[in-house]
């Protein structure tokens, strides 16, 4: 059984697999001396304090240019990082998205002047991004979006709300999503514009959200008479979907997507031993099965983003299958620890808490970064079938 678990995370060849050694050592040292406890939850932990030491290994901005702090790496090299760190459940929250995708849109759309004030700040995880996308009575039509700037000497007065921000009450700036043109109900996609708003701005106004697992990680976050200047338009005003959808293949193709569970899978592992029913193996060989070829997709869409390809189908894909996976391991890691009585067991604490921690949060792994009625929906435009 322990065989199996170390072939669902492989060691690839060459320097890949010399960096996966590193990153496997890095975080042994962090937990020998006492810095990394081992996760008694799912999910992205937040530790600004972690995310530093993390950026000191040069594991952030992996793949950007020296010039902006980054390091010129590939992006398989970044995956083999993220890999291990989510494996371990090693709490990344805090250069988490600023790190997936914030920073390459700045990287791709930014000016010049926006991609030296913040990169650099960036790598060294002295600052963070949140999301800002969603937002109320919008559900996942993104096309629908209120948030409006409007024209004003050398910038923009922004009014609306957006939802579900991740972190946005301990990060320091957003990029949102706003309507700069009046809707065209022809084409709701046009008149949209990104924009970097850092959220101690005058008018900014951070309100909590308390989810289903007890934790405060979500946000609603309103805006009104917010002056954004010119300088701080991220692209070409009115190529905000453009943008956006380039954005979402970094969102949605990430090993996050089929990672935020593992924890859970490998103390299940640990838990059963060396000898573990024939009913258990079968429904494990079956989880593992389905999680290396999930994770192969995922690669492949690495490769492609080292390419310079932008995978929007293929990463509407990934995540499909990657989050319908998450729940299928939370539901059988279920029924198997009560199938084996291993909740009777008292030395199994971190079983316990992580499929508690795991249960109330399976709703939401098929929700984040759109939901998989929107993502089939994206597939089968991409096929040709809609």
């Amino acid at each position: 059984m322990t065989a199996l678990l170390h072939l669902a995370l492989p060691a690839l060849p060459g320097e890949l697999g010399d960096l996966r050694h590193q990153v496997r050592r890095f975080v042994a040292d962090e937990r020998a001396a006492g810095r990394l406890a081992y996760p008694d939850k799912v999910g992205l932990g937040f530790s600004p304090e972690v995310s530093r030491r993390i950026a000191a290994q040069g594991w952030i901005g992996m793949t950007w240019p020296r010039r902006y702090g980054g390091h010129e790496r590939s992006a398989l090299e970044r995956y083999v990082v993220t890999e291990e760190l989510l494996a371990a459940g090693v709490p990344v929250g805090a250069h988490w998205i600023t790190d997936r995708q914030s920073g390459p849109v700045l990287l791709k759309f930014g000016t010049e002047a926006q991609r030296q004030e913040w990169l650099p700040r960036i790598v060294r995880a002295e600052v963070a991004f949140c999301i800002g996308m969603s937002e109320p009575d919008s559900g996942s039509d993104l096309a629908s979006l209120r948030t409006a700037g409007e024209r004003v000497q050398g910038g923009w007065r922004v009014n609306g709300s957006k939802l579900w921000t991740t972190n946005a009450h301990r990060v320091q700036c957003m990029i949102a999503l706003i309507r700069t043109e009046r809707a065209d109900e022809r084409n709701r996609q046009a008149g949209l514009t990104q924009v970097l708003i850092p959220l101690d701005s005058p008018g900014v106004t951070v309100r909590p959200i308390k989810s289903m697992v007890g934790v405060q990680d979500f946000n609603e976050v309103h805006f009104e008479n917010v002056f954004v200047p010119d300088a701080q338009v991220v692209g070409e005003p009115g190529n905000g979907w453009n943008q956006v959808s380039a954005e979402l293949a970094y969102e949605r193709s990430g090993p996050e997507r089929w990672l935020s569970s593992f924890r859970l899978l490998a103390e299940l592992v640990h838990a059963l031993g060396p000898g573990p029913s024939d009913a258990a193996s079968v429904e494990l060989g079956r989880l593992f099965g389905q999680l290396m070829a999930v994770r192969q997709i995922s690669l492949s869409i690495a490769s492609m983003l080292e390419a310079g390809q932008t995978p929007n189908l293929e990463a509407s894909i990934a995540k499909d299958l990657g989050t319908r996976l998450e729940q299928d391991i939370v539901r059988t890691a279920r029924n198997i620890v009560y199938q084996e009585g291993l909740l009777d067991e008292a030395d199994l604490p971190a079983l316990r808490n992580l499929l508690a921690s795991a249960q109330r949060y399976a709703p939401a792994f098929t929700i984040r970064g759109g939901t998989g009625e929107i993502l089939r929906g994206v597939i089968a435009r991409g096929l040709g079938l809609r």
